[in-house]
C-alpha cells in the first residue's frame, strides 16, 4: 500500500507544472492579490512586500501556476521565483528570474520569510498587521521539530508556558498570568485548531503537532473578534489542507534515549490524495509518542514513574463546489495518558538525593533520579480531546464569506495523593487515622458547539471591512471524590461533587479600516456581548458535613472595542498604535467541606485593556526584519484558581494590576545559507486594589511572570553534493525567575532556567535522518509549575519540578 501510494506522489509532482489551478482574484494591489494566490493554490509565496502597496491587478479562470504568476506580475516592480511545488518567492525588480533552482542548490531557511496569516479572520500579510503577530511555518517546525505547543514557545517572543506535565498546562503570553493552577477560570489564551477555539477552562489539550502548515500567535487582549476567552491573545494551529491537485505522503519515527530514564519512541505519518482532481480531496494524519519515564518513586518503590503516551490523528476533506465556493471538513482526536506528575520533593538537607534513591525495586534494578518522590499513590492523568468541524467558504467580487461550525469532546482527569487531609487538625481527622490512604480524583467532561459566520470585505477600495455572528454553547461536567482506604482494607467516600455548568454565548462583531492616504489607515472595531452561565453541584460529604445542592445562574454583557491607527511607508515599514481590550465572565464556587459564605460564592468578571505601540521593518534586500512593540496593560478584577487547605478548588477577585512591557523579534538571512532569529520580552507588573476579602497577604506582582524572558535560533543549510544538504540547527531559551502564586506567605519562585536543543540533519530530495540532543547542559532548574495541590502550601514541603534530563535520539522521515 505504501509503494503504491508513493508511486502515486511520484506521478502527481510529475505533472505539477502542468496543472492547472481554478482561481478567482478580484482586482487589488499586486501584493494582496499575490496572498489570493497563495491561499487559493495552497502553496507559500514569500516576500510579497517587495511589490509595494501599489499596483491594480486580477484574474479568473484556470492556470497553470507559472501562468497564473505571469499573469498577476504582469508589469509588477517585482518578479517571482519557483523555490519547490509548494513554496514561491517574490524579489525585487521587474526581471524575471529563473524558475527551477538546481537540486544541488540548498533551500535557505528563511526565518525572516514573509508569511500569510489568517488570524485577525482575513488573509493578510504578517508584517503589514497592526498588532503584536508571529508565525512559525511548516519548514520552521520541521527544521526544529517543534512537536508541541511546549516546543514552540521559544521560537514566539513573549509566550511562555507553565511545565505541569503533558496535557495539564497552560499557555502564557505578555506575563498576563492568573497563576500556575487550572480550576474554573476561563484560560487567558484562547487556543483554535484552524477556525474553531478547542479550550475553555481546561488545560491546554497538548496537540501534536504533525502535518501543520503554520503556527499563529496574536498577543495582546482578542475580544473585539474572539470574544471572551483572548484575554492575553490567541495560540492559533493551522492544519495542512487536501491538496485537490497533487498527492503527497509522508513519515517519520524515532527514538530517543533520557538520563536515568527510560527509551522515548514517535511514529507519525501523512496522506493527501486527490479523489476528483480539482474537485475533491483527502488528507490523513496518524501518530503515536510515548515519552519515557525519568522519575523514581521511593515509597511506591517504582522507577521512572511518568511515563506519557500518546496517539492521535486528522481526517480532512476537501470539495471544491465550483469557481466561488470550497467547502473544508476535519476530524481530530488525541487520547493522552500520564501515568504519574512530574514534580519532585526535595530531600532532607542532612541527606543527598542520590544516597536516597539508591534503593532496589523488585527486579533488583537500582533507582536513582534527581530528588525524592515519596508518595502513596501514583498521580495519573487522562487527556483526552475529539473535534470535528465543517467550513464553507465563498469568495465573490465583492468580498468573502466564511461559516465555520465546530464540535469538542474535552475529557480529562487527574489522581492526586491527598493522605495529609486525614492528618491531625485536618478536615477527615474524625473520620480516618492518618495511617489511611487518602485519594482525590477529579474529572472534567466539555462539550462545547460552535458557530461563527464572517463577511469580508474585497479590500478594492479605501474601505476595508468585517462582519461576524457568533455563538457557543459549552456544557461541561466536573465530578470529583475524595476517597479514603483504611490500613484494615475498608473503602469510603469522604466527600463527592458532581457540578455542572451550563454556558451559552452570542455575540455579533465587525470592525472596519478606512485608507486615510499617505500611507495611513485607521481602524474601529468591537464586540457585543451577551454570556449566560447556570451552575448546579450536588454534594454529597461525610458527617459531620452532611450534603448540601448548589444552584445558581448569572448573565454577563458588554461592549469589547477596539482602536488602531497605521502608516505604512514607502519603503514599506510599519508603524502603529493600539487599543484593544479582553474579558472573562464570572462564575460560581461551590466545593468544600464547609457551606461557603455568600460573599466568596461568586466571582466576578475580569476585564484587561491594552495601549500598545510598534514598529515592523525590514533591511538589506529583506534579509532583516525587525519587529518591537511596547505595551502597557491595566487588568481589573483579576482571577485566580486557588486552593483550601483541604486541597479543595475555588476562585477569586484577587486583585488589579498594571503591566509593562516591551517585546521584539529580529530575524537574519545571510546568504550563504545561515539563518538566526532572536526574540526577547521584558516585562513588569505591579497589584494594587488588592481584595480585601482574600485572606492571606498578596504578592506585589503577578505570577509566571519574569523580568526577562526570551529565545534564540540558529538555522544553518548547505549542499554538500550528491543532491544531500546539511542542516544544523541550535535553539535555546531563557526563563527568569518568578513566583508561583498570589500568596505572599509562601516563598515558592521558579528558578531561572535554559532550554536548549541541538540537531544536525542529512536531507536528499526524499529522505531526511537528524541526530539530536534536548537539554545538552543538563539543566535542573525548577520551572513554572506546582505538583499536589494538597501539600503545596504546607510548611517544610517544597515541591520542584526540574527540566526533562538531557536526552539524545535519531529520526529518520522521508516525504514524497
Amino acid at each position: 500500500m505504501l509503494s503504491g501510494a508513493a508511486l502515486a506522489c511520484l506521478a502527481g509532482r510529475a505533472e505539477a507544472a502542468d496543472s492547472r489551478l481554478r482561481l478567482t482574484i478580484p482586482p487589488r494591489s499586486y501584493a494582496d492579490a499575490l496572498i489570493d494566490l497563495g491561499l487559493q493554490a495552497n502553496i507559500s509565496i514569500l516576500g510579497t512586500a517587495n511589490c509595494g502597496p501599489s499596483g491594480r491587478t486580477g484574474l479568473s479562470g484556470r492556470y497553470s501556476l507559472r501562468d497564473a504568476l505571469d499573469r498577476v506580475l504582469d508589469g509588477a516592480p517585482c518578479r517571482y521565483s519557483i523555490i519547490d511545488d509548494r513554496t514561491v518567492r517574490i524579489l525585487p525588480g521587474a526581471a524575471r528570474a529563473p524558475t527551477v533552482p538546481a537540486h544541488d542548490v540548498a533551500r535557505p531557511p528563511a526565518l525572516v520569510a514573509e508569511v500569510v496569516v489568517t488570524a485577525t479572520k482575513r488573509p493578510v500579510a504578517l508584517d503589514q498587521l497592526p498588532a503584536g503577530i508571529s508565525a512559525i511555518s511548516r519548514d520552521q517546525i520541521l527544521s526544529t521539530r517543534a512537536v508541541d505547543v511546549g516546543q514552540t514557545t521559544g521560537q514566539l517572543a513573549g509566550v511562555l508556558t507553565t511545565n505541569l506535565g503533558p496535557g495539564r498546562d497552560k499557555l502564557l503570553i505578555r506575563g498576563l498570568s492568573d497563576g500556575a493552577f487550572t480550576g474554573r477560570t476561563r484560560s487567558t489564551v484562547s487556543t483554535y485548531l484552524d477556525d474553531a477555539p478547542i479550550n475553555y477552562n481546561a488545560p491546554d489539550p497538548d496537540l501534536r503537532l504533525v502535518d501543520v502548515e503554520r503556527v499563529e500567535v496574536i498577543r495582546g487582549p482578542q475580544g473585539a473578534l474572539y470574544g471572551s476567552g483572548a484575554l492575553a491573545g490567541i495560540y492559533r494551529i493551522v492544519t495542512s489542507k487536501p491538496d485537490l491537485e497533487r498527492a503527497a505522503f509522508g513519515a517519520t519515527s524515532g527514538l530517543a534515549w533520557t538520563r536515568g530514564g527510560d527509551r522515548s519512541h514517535e511514529l507519525e505519518g501523512y496522506i493527501s490524495l486527490p479523489i476528483v482532481k480539482n474537485r475533491i480531496a483527502i488528507r490523513a494524519v496518524a501518530y503515536e509518542d510515548i515519552q519515557g519515564g525519568y522519575l523514581d518513586d521511593v515509597n511506591l518503590r517504582i522507577a521512572n514513574v511518568d511515563q506519557t503516551r500518546r496517539d492521535g490523528g486528522r481526517f480532512a476533506l476537501r470539495v471544491q463546489i465550483d469557481d466561488s465556493w470550497r467547502l473544508d471538513a476535519l476530524a481530530a482526536t488525541q487520547h493522552l495518558r500520564s501515568n504519574d506528575t512530574q514534580y519532585v520533593s526535595t530531600p532532607p538537607t542532612n541527606v543527598t538525593a542520590r544516597s536516597v534513591l539508591g534503593i532496589a525495586v523488585e527486579d533488583g534494578s537500582p533507582i536513582f533520579a534527581p530528588a525524592i518522590r515519596q508518595n502513596r499513590v501514583r498521580e495519573a492523568h487522562n487527556n483526552d480531546f475529539s473535534y470535528g468541524g465543517v467550513t464553507l467558504a465563498g469568495d465573490f467580487g465583492w468580498g468573502s464569506l466564511t461559516s465555520s461550525t465546530s464540535y469538542v469532546h474535552h475529557v480529562f482527569s487527574s489522581q492526586f495523593d491527598a493522605s495529609i487531609v486525614l492528618g491531625p487538625g485536618e478536615p477527615l481527622a474524625n473520620v480516618a487515622s492518618e495511617q489511611d490512604l487518602g485519594v482525590f480524583t477529579e474529572g472534567a467532561r466539555s462539550n462545547i458547539l460552535v458557530q461563527d459566520l464572517v463577511i469580508r470585505s474585497s479590500a478594492a477600495g479605501p474601505v476595508d471591512w468585517l462582519f461576524g455572528v457568533y455563538a457557543a454553547r459549552t456544557d461541561e461536567t466536573t465530578p470529583s471524590t475524595y476517597g479514603v482506604l483504611s490500613t484494615g482494607g475498608k473503602v469510603m467516600t469522604a466527600y463527592r461533587e458532581n457540578r455542572k455548568d451550563r454556558l451559552r454565548e452570542y455575540a455579533i462583531y465587525g470592525e472596519g479600516s478606512y485608507d486615510l492616504g499617505d500611507g495611513w489607515s485607521a481602524t474601529l472595531g468591537g464586540r457585543f456581548f451577551e454570556t449566560r452561565i447556570h451552575t448546579t453541584a450536588d454534594l454529597k460529604i461525610v458527617q459531620p458535613y452532611g450534603p448540601r445542592f448548589f444552584d445558581r445562574a448569572r448573565k454577563f454583557e458588554g461592549l469589547s472595542p477596539k482602536i488602531s491607527v497605521q502608516r505604512e511607508l514607502p519603503n514599506g515599514d510599519l508603524v502603529y498604535g493600539l487599543i484593544t481590550e479582553g474579558n472573562r465572565p464570572g462564575g460560581f464556587n461551590s466545593s468544600g467541606f464547609l457551606p461557603i459564605r455568600e460573599s466568596r460564592t461568586t466571582f466576578a468578571p475580569d476585564r484587561l485593556r491594552n495601549y500598545e505601540a510598534g514598529v515592523k521593518l525590514r533591511r538589506f534586500d529583506n534579509r532583516l526584519g525587525v519587529k518591537a512593540a511596547a505595551y502597557f496593560d491595566d487588568w481589573q478584577n483579576i482571577q485566580t484558581d486557588r486552593y483550601r487547605q483541604s486541597g479543595l478548588a475555588y476562585t477569586a477577585n484577587v486583585a488589579d494590576a498594571n503591566i509593562i512591557g516591551l517585546e521584539g523579534e529580529l530575524s537574519y538571512d545571510w546568504p550563504f545559507g545561515l539563518s538566526v532569529q532572536v526574540n526577547g520580552l521584558l516585562s513588569d507588573s505591579r497589584l494594587h486594589n488588592a481584595n480585601t476579602d482574600f485572606v492571606q497577604p498578596v504578592t506585589g506582582d503577578l505570577p509566571g511572570v519574569p523580568k526577562i524572558s526570551g529565545g534564540f535560533l540558529a538555522v544553518y543549510e548547505r549542499s554538500i553534493g550528491g543532491g544531500i544538504s546539511l542542516r544544523l540547527v541550535g535553539e535555546a531559551s531563557y526563563v527568569g525567575r518568578s513566583r508561583l502564586s498570589f500568596d505572599d506567605t509562601l516563598n515558592s519562585r521558579t528558578d531561572n532556567y535554559l532550554r536548549a536543543k541541538l540537531s544536525a540533519e542529512l536531507a536528499a530530495r526524499h529522505w531526511r535522518m537528524t541526530a539530536f540532543v534536548n537539554n545538552p547542559l543538563d539543566d535542573e532548574g525548577d520551572t513554572f509549575a506546582y505538583g499536589n495541590p494538597f501539600t503545596f502550601a504546607r510548611e517544610g514541603v517544597r515541591q520542584a519540578t526540574p527540566q526533562r534530563p538531557r536526552t539524545v535520539g535519531l529520526r529518520l522521515g522521508a516525504a514524497f
